[in-house]
This record gives C-alpha cells, sequence and structure tokens, in this order.
C-alpha cells in the first residue's frame, strides 16, 4: 500500500514494487525514526508491517527486558505524527538476545516475518533490518524454508575483511551467525559503509526541521539525543551519522549494481572479528552508498508530504 501516493507526481510501475518489512530498535538513538518515515514515504516499498527490536546492550532509563517496549512505543508516535495510525502493522520482537545459535525465542515479530514470508506474492520480500538480527535468526531456527522466500538488508557488522566491535551486531551475535549460515539471502551494510550517511545538525535543522509534526520531531528528538548523551568521542556534537538510512539507499540506488562485493559470509567469533574457514555461501557486502541521493530523496518526499 502506497501512502502519500496523491501527493507524487509520478509512478512506480507495479512491477517495479517491493515488499518491505523494516525492523527498527526505534528508541536506542534517533536514526531508525529518519529510516522509518523514508521508507514510509517511498512509493516503491509496500511497508507490509514493523517489527520493533530490542537493544539490550544499551538499555538506557527503559531498563534490561524493556527496550523492545520503548521501541514499539516509538514506532508508534512516528506513526501517529506522519498520520498513519493504524494504517501499518506493528508487531514486538523479543526482548532479549538469543543465548546460543540453537535459542529459539518465540515473539510476534519472529512470526509474522515467518508469516510473510510464506505469503503467495508475485513482489519480493526486504526485511530490512537497523539493530539486532535476533527475530530473523528466530524465524530462520523456526521455519528454515523462508530463507529461500525472502532477502535481508542488515546495517550492522564490522569492516572486512577483519570485523570489529560494532553495536547491532554486539546486541546478538548468536543470531548474526544464524543468519549468515542459512542459505538466506543477506545484504550488509557494514559500519565503515553505514557510516557514509553522515549529516549536519544544521543541514537537518533547515531541511527537516520545518516539515510538520514529524519534521519538528525528527530533529528535536536528535538534538535532544546529543544533549543527552555526553560521551566525548560520540556523538561528536554538531554531525550525526544516519546510517540506517542506507536500508531505503540500497532499495532505490540506480547505481547498487558497482556499490558491492560477494564475500563468503564469515562466521562471527565473540570478539566479533571475522573467520573465513566456515564453508558459508556468499553474502553480498557494500562498499560505497550513495549519500547524496538519499538524502536529497528524504528531504524532497519530506517537504512534499510535509511541507508548508
Amino acid at each position: 500500500m502506497s501512502f502519500f501516493h496523491q501527493n507524487y507526481l509520478y509512478q512506480v510501475p507495479q512491477n517495479k514494487k517491493l515488499r518491505v518489512i523494516v525492523h527498527a530498535d526505534c528508541k536506542n538513538e534517533s536514526d531508525d525514526q529518519f529510516a522509518l518515515a523514508h521508507h514510509l514515504m517511498t512509493e516503491k516499498y509496500d511497508v507490509v508491517g514493523i517489527v520493533a527490536g530490542h537493544f539490550n546492550d544499551n538499555p538506557q532509563e527503559y531498563g534490561v527486558g524493556k527496550t523492545a517496549r520503548a521501541s514499539y512505543d516509538e514506532i508508534l508516535k512516528v506513526l501517529d505524527l506522519m498520520g498513519l495510525t493504524g494504517k501499518v502493522p506493528v508487531y514486538m520482537g523479543s526482548e532479549y538476545p538469543m543465548k546460543d545459535e540453537h535459542d529459539l525465542i518465540e515473539s510476534e515479530g519472529a512470526d509474522f516475518i515467518i508469516q510473510e514470508a510464506r505469503r503467495e506474492d508475485p513482489r519480493p520480500l526486504y526485511v530490512c533490518c537497523q539493530g539486532a538480527i535476533t527475530d530473523i535468526g528466530c524465524a530462520i531456527l523456526k521455519a528454515p524454508d523462508i530463507c529461500s522466500r525472502m532477502m535481508v538488508v542488515w546495517i550492522g557488522g564490522g569492516m572486512y575483511p577483519e570485523g570489529c566491535k560494532e553495536f547491532n551486531l554486539r546486541n546478538d551475535i548468536a543470531a548474526a551467525n544464524v543468519l549468515f549460515s542459512s542459505q538466506t539471502e543477506v545484504w550488509q551494510v557494514p559500519i565503515n559503509v553505514y557510516k557514509q550517511m553522515a549529516v549536519s545538525l544544521a543541514e537537518l535543522q533547515v531541511r527537516v526541521r520545518p516539515c510538520g509534526e514529524i519534521g519538528k520531531y525528527l530533529f528535536e528528538h536528535m538534538v535532544a539525543y546529543n544533549n543527552k548523551t555526553l560521551k566525548p568521542h560520540w556523538p561528536h556534537g554538531e554531525t550525526w551519522g544516519l546510517g540506517d538510512q542506507a536500508t531505503v539507499t540500497v532499495l532505490l540506488d540506480e547505481r547498487e549494481r558497482y556499490n558491492y562485493d560477494w564475500i563468503s559470509a564469515p562466521r562471527i567469533r565473540p570478539d566479533m572479528t571475522y573467520d573465513f574457514t566456515a564453508d558459508n555461501r556468499p553474502i553480498r557486502v557494500y562498499h560505497t552508498l550513495d549519500a547524496r541521493m538519499t538524502m536529497e530523496d528524504f528531504y524532497a518526499k519530506l517537504k512534499i508530504n510535509f511541507g508548508s
């Protein structure tokens, strides 16, 4: 379903449209909200559902075991500010990471992924994961048949070839290994690539804040988080990396075939480095993103739909 089609002076041909599930740890920082809004405004995507993910490795004031609920509530807030309350189903993901690679955690989010993957539809299904991969890993354990019926776009993991510590991966290494060892088609955007999606707060004040209640909220929430987080090295005070926006980029980008390599999926060690001795199938690993196209597309859609 297209929510804002009446505002665009163009159409996306039906045979080019994609089914999309957005999986977001939406209250962890401030970039998930931007990416979620971008998905919902994009004509090419039929957002069939949203899954709220946990961020237990950095629970903040929400507390361990309550971060998926915080994400769920934040997703509802974004939908409300966009005038989409009740228009898109939202599902709770697991509140905890997998203990090991056999730890199947039941959640309505994982069940929804299975249900949608099994649904007969000529449009391909992309599960766009902007945080911990827990619910996707559990869906694969519960229903291995879905591996051939979906593509997973994941913002996470360290740079290649060594790997390194990275937040989304750290929230569930076991689930990432389940995904990487499966037959699912994976498009990975590692940390050195999603960091290419850099913006300044002044840019967001000019381009985002004037665009309705949603624009005002996105900007002010980011400013508040910037002031709340007092680590000397991050965030940098006047800039931000909208890394989750890459889940939009890779499904839009005209040049995408030149922006990635096929690499045998590694096994991920406890220290988050990569081990290439496993005999896993190749996955698509991005090395470049078109940040200009992505952000201009976002600003244009925000202005078209919510500008004064």
